[in-house]
């Protein structure tokens, strides 16, 4: 264990000492004096926290790389969003599951280094004398670390920074439970709070995510836990409809309206890492599966989501003969997962609208309804879930500003199949077959279909919580990879990669650590093990 508690010293030294970068700014000369007016001492860590959620803290060594190596390489290719363009490694890695260990432990130890230390130090500080503060550090908890559950499966959650106790890693199971006892304790004491203290908001200059209102981040909880609640539809049903109905019945609500968007702001500062990526980089461009589903349907939202391809290429021999024309401009085309491609062709392919000043999306409106839909298709509400698919649709149609819902949701448009210009034999026929209108008559499995297929769209670009309700459902329909480099064929390619492995790097300095989290994981530790809520069947 010892690799973990120096995990939690080492994130606790960087908070005491102030020598780290805070909203990208460096904050290591503010005095003592200085961090108790107005709340810094407990607003700092919150900054920290909040930034670490789309991870773009600077701990030092560097920035927008770690956002790389643990997301985008990651859950947002494995989730149908993103492809890079640039033959890594030789042309195998993650795409065609020859899953990169140093990629695919960051996550895990980037946030128990960095951003747990912080989540524990503002809980003990504000615990008994802030509520408020305790309050929104609860659900910025939750927030966190169900997106590397729902990477890994079992976490160290609870019994964080425990050094003296018997050392125990929570299940997927117990750490979701976890996860709505802290949404409990949030949502209360906020809502005291607001009733003993009427329009008042100590946090509001530290809020990078929503309105700075109490009942604002009431209405964040209520989201999360609405979110969290229908992931375990089929593995927990009665757990699941308990707190959905908790997050529906709640007097301040889940986001309803477009413009209801929790994202972290770049006001104060913070870079957009996946902006960064794009647009400096260059190298974050439309995967295959997305441009199947935009183009096949004809959604007016693929003009926000990404570029059309700039111009056409012109190919030649190496002796500059026979030059071939590829009629590209204008046209919107992706990169196949899992092809070996050892070019760099796909420069020339579409690349996605984000900035640095974008403000990165974590939680919408339009996916809350979507979840309505599909918590009512379930029986657990009396709304009707042709309404709630409707407005889901419309509302996503309104938060990017685009027309016609009302005619996208008449059209029988499926996918279309995919064509790589490059390379023929990587083309495929479109798995996605069903519509965007909605029939009464259809069964519920074609519903679900339609309700995930939709709120895969609304949910981007955010691949984390996108490549979660894919694997939960298997919606929408991806293609698979071409070719699996899976080590000892753990990942079927059909069903494709269900989780990242725990890091290597714990087998050696930390075994006993690592022996608990395969105990509560119950399975091998690889890529083709399935989550607790990963049942592999939806009703």
């Amino acid at each position: 264990m010892y690799r973990f508690y120096l995990y939690i010293i080492l994130g606790c030294c960087i908070a005491c000492t102030g020598n780290f970068r805070d909203m990208n700014r460096d904050k290591a000369g503010i005095t003592e004096e200085e961090m108790q007016i107005d709340f810094n001492q407990l607003g700092f860590p919150l900054g920290v926290i909040q930034q670490g959620i789309y991870f773009n803290y600077d701990y030092g060594k560097g920035k927008n790389w770690p956002y790389q190596i643990m997301q985008n390489l990651s859950a947002d290719m494995f989730s149908g969003y993103m492809h890079d363009y640039k033959p890594l490694n030789g042309g195998s890695h993650n795409s065609d599951y020859n899953l990169q260990d140093g990629w695919n432990g960051t996550f895990w130890e980037n946030t128990y280094a960095y951003i747990f230390p912080q989540i524990k130090k503002s809980e003990d500080a504000c615990r008994d004398t802030f509520p408020d503060f305790y309050a929104v550090t609860k659900i910025l908890k939750v927030f966190t670390m169900h997106r590397v559950s729902d990477y890994y499966g079992p976490i160290v959650y609870r019994h964080f920074g425990e050094g003296q106790s018997a050392y125990q890693p929570d299940t997927q199971q117990e750490a979701y439970y976890a996860f709505f006892q802290d949404l409990d304790t949030a949502v209360y004491l906020l809502a005291c709070y607001i009733e003993e203290n009427p329009g008042e908001c100590r946090f509001a200059k530290f809020d990078l995510l929503t309105d700075g209102t109490c009942e604002g981040w009431i209405k964040m909880a209520n989201s999360l836990r609405l979110r969290l609640a229908v992931r375990l539809a089929v593995a927990d049903p009665e757990k699941a409809r308990k707190e959905c109905e908790k997050a529906l019945e709640n007097k301040y609500g889940v986001l309803e309206d477009p413009g209801e968007v929790i994202a972290v702001s770049t006001r104060e500062g913070y870079v957009n890492p996946l902006g960064e990526i794009n647009k400096v980089w260059g190298e974050v461009f439309l995967n295959a599966s997305m441009e199947s589903i935009l183009n096949g349907y004809r959604d007016p939202r693929r003009e926000k989501f990404f570029s059309p391809c700039p111009e056409d290429v012109v190919l030649t021999d190496r002796a500059g003969r026979d030059s071939v024309v590829v009629p590209l401009k204008g046209q919107y085309r992706g990169i196949r997962q899992g092809t070996l491609f050892s070019h760099t062709y796909y420069a020339s392919h579409s690349r996605i609208y984000v900035s640095q000043s974008t403000a990165p999306i974590l939680m919408t409106a339009a996916e809350m309804w979507f979840l309505r839909a599909e918590a009512t298709l379930r029986g657990w509400t009396g709304e009707n879930a042709e309404d709630c698919y409707r407005k889901g649709v419309k509302v996503s149609f309104s938060q990017w500003g685009v027309p016609d819902a009302e005619n996208y949701l008449m059209s029988d448009n499926t996918g279309a199949d995919y064509e790589d210009v490059y390379t023929p034999s990587n083309c495929i026929a479109a798995r996605c077959k069903v519509s965007p209108r909605w029939e009464a008559d259809e069964n519920a499995e074609v519903k679900l279909e339609k309700i995930i297929t939709q709120k895969w769209l609304a949910v981007f670009p955010e691949g984390c919580e996108a490549w979660a309700e894919q694997r939960r459902t298997g919606y929408p329909r991806l293609f698979p990879v071409k070719y699996n480099n899976s080590k000892n064929a753990s990942i079927d390619t059909e069903i494709m990669i269900r989780r990242l492995n725990f890091p290597v790097s714990l087998q050696d300095s930390d075994l006993s650590l690592y022996q608990a989290l395969c105990g509560a994981l119950g399975a091998e530790d690889n890529g083709g093990t399935r989550l607790w809520w990963d049942t592999g069947r939806n009703f």
